[in-house]
């Protein structure tokens, strides 16, 4: 499949890899309607005592062989108050793919042995095996809360002819005759183990409100605690933890590639709905993928597609996620790799500090991947992670990954006092009491309340959302005053600078040329900023500095941008 927004060719009849199709799933025939339906009987209902805490209730996988892995199962345990009984070690490859034998061998079968002998998983075992070599078992249920793979545990299996089976009407499609898939998406039918691997199995909890304990038992939710360096996989609870103790707080990038009726409408919803949850949202139609130069601070969400690898702002160099930040991007082989800081997108989500995301590690087809909208809508009703990524994803045993806490729940289930986050991020968590606040069509009071926290503690941000509505309202010296602050401002992260930058254009908009030049200076002077973004704002710079009457900053800056600029290309 070629890279690049839009690129993907049409796939037999319908399917569009990866980002398109036509065609919605099946009715679920034969084996597979009876996977769901036909052995549910065996579940009996009775009156229990209340379940453990779902914390109580996570399995850990390590792999034996990897010290990190170990460490990482650990880790996630003591910070989640798991016990250590419930970490499962195991000797396994160490590389990120694994055949279906090695599989079975060193990880299926132990596993599921393990979890059934420590009633995880009601299953009998049976004397048959299946073409792969799995022990055949008559299940009942499980009481597992999620299933959490460490970094060690290998993510993909390939494909092996030899144990390709027709399993109709899936593999009368050329598309699904293949028996490749991750392995989260194997292990995610532990408790319903009789299943043929070709092609994929239709997941019962997809867009299920109100799943049955049947259902909730036949599907074991499975996540991962993976990244490209151990350090990376160690963050994922402890950012997690950070956002539930002081809130999502951020901004909404949304990024549209304005021509395809399946994928643009997920994403359109995607963005009406985290607007209306307060989120300043800003949604991008063009063609192409959000630019490096575009505003992009504190992602605390983000949906896009479509590129092969990660690009545009995320880039840039030192840029981090906030605490919390969920982060999805549609494409075939997001997640083909997790060790790479720059290879698809999954790992380099990971590597750059984002808490949850999710990814493919093999062409899943589009309407075969998490759907974004289904994702929010979840979470936003008080999911946790694990909860809403099976809500949004329709088929098991293919191609999909978890990355990040199951546990991790971004929005309370009940109202609650008002969380307080990190001073870092403390602006953001104002900005959406303003949205919220306007959406209840009191906008004096979000104006008010942006200017109280500002004088407490200023905030690029609240400034600039501040003067872009006083500009609105025809105030301009109170949009020049909003700002004022801004060319005080001693540093700023890489994602503030586009902000940066908005905010000098804003100041020079209001008539306060000398303000803007302060903040120009600001973000001149960071060190690490690209060559291409230098050269375009260096010469926005040079104009604020000549509306300024600062003839020998303007002088600097044009010499700087001269000796930037090859020989062959002169000043507009």
């Amino acid at each position: 499949m070629a890279h690049g927004r839009g690129a993907c060719g049409v796939v037999g009849r319908g399917l569009r890899a990866c980002h398109r199709s036509r065609v919605e799933a099946r009715p679920m025939k034969g084996w597979r309607r009876a996977l769901r339906v036909g052995r549910w009987w065996l579940f009996v209902a009775t009156a229990a005592p209340a379940a453990p805490p779902p914390a109580e209730r996570v399995v850990l996988v390590a792999n034996s062989d990897d010290p990190d892995s170990l460490r990482i199962a650990r880790h996630y345990a003591e910070v989640r108050g798991v016990p250590a009984a419930n970490i499962v070690a195991l000797k396994l490859p160490l590389g990120e793919t694994v055949s279906w034998r090695e599989f079975v061998a060193t990880l299926w079968t132990p596993l599921l042995a393990r979890l059934v002998q420590d009633k995880w998983v009601d299953a009998i075992p049976m004397a048959l095996t299946d073409p792969v070599g799995r022990r055949k078992y008559a299940p009942s249920g499980h009481r597992i809360e999620a299933l959490i793979l460490c970094r060690g545990v290998p993510l993909r299996i390939a494909h092996d002819p030899e144990f390709f089976t027709e399993v109709k009407p899936f593999t009368t499609r050329p598309e699904f005759r293949t028996n490749a898939g991750s392995v989260d998406g194997e292990l995610s039918l532990l408790a319903q183990p009789n299943y043929p691997v070709s092609a994929f199995v239709p997941n019962p909890l997809f867009q299920n409100e109100r799943p049955t304990a049947a259902e909730l038992g036949a599907v074991v939710k499975v996540a991962r605690l993976d990244g490209p360096t151990a350090a990376d996989a160690l963050a994922l609870v402890d950012l997690a933890v950070a956002a539930e103790r002081g809130g999502l707080a951020g901004r909404a990038y949304v990024d549209l590639a304005n021509r395809d009726d399946i994928g643009d409408p997920w994403l359109d919803s995607v963005a009406q709905q985290i607007a209306e949850l307060g989120f300043d949202t800003d949604v991008d139609r063009l063609p192409a993928t959000i630019p490096a130069g575009a505003r992009f601070d504190a992602p605390a969400l983000y949906f896009g597609w479509y590129a092969g690898d990660l690009t545009g702002p995320f880039t840039l160099p030192g840029f981090r996620f906030p605490p919390g930040a969920i982060a999805l991007h549609i494409h075939s082989y997001s997640a083909a790799t997790l060790r790479s800081a720059t290879q698809g997108w999954t790992g380099p989500f990971v590597a750059r500090g984002v808490t949850a995301t999710v990814g493919n590690v093999h062409e899943p087809y589009l309407q075969f991947t998490h759907r974004p909208q289904l994702l929010v809508r979840a979470l936003a009703k008080g999911a946790t992670l694990a909860e809403a990524a099976y809500f949004a994803l329709n088929a098991l045993s293919w191609q999909a990954v978890l990355v990040g806490d199951p546990l991790y729940r971004p929005f309370p289930r009940e109202p609650e006092p008002r969380r307080v986050p990190a001073p870092e991020w403390a602006g953001y968590a104002v900005l959406r009491q303003m949205r919220e606040l306007e959406l209840r069509k009191r906008p004096d009071e979000a104006l008010a309340a942006g200017i109280a926290a500002q004088r407490v503690s200023p905030s690029l941000a609240v400034g600039l959302a501040l003067a872009q509505r006083l500009q609105a309202a025809g105030d301009q010296d109170g949009a020049g005053n909003a700002l004022g602050f801004a060319a005080t401002v001693t540093t700023l992260r890489p994602d503030e600078w586009a902000l940066a930058r908005a905010c000098a254009r804003m100041l020079e908009s209001c008539g306060r040329p000398a303000r803007a030049l302060g903040v120009w200076r600001v973000l001149l002077a960071a060190e690490t900023l690209p060559r291409e973004l230098r050269v375009a704002w260096l010469t926005e710079a040079s104009a604020a500095a000549e509306a300024a009457k600062d003839t020998a900053q303007r002088v600097r800056w044009e010499s700087e941008l001269a000796a930037l600029r090859p020989a062959d290309v002169k000043a507009p």
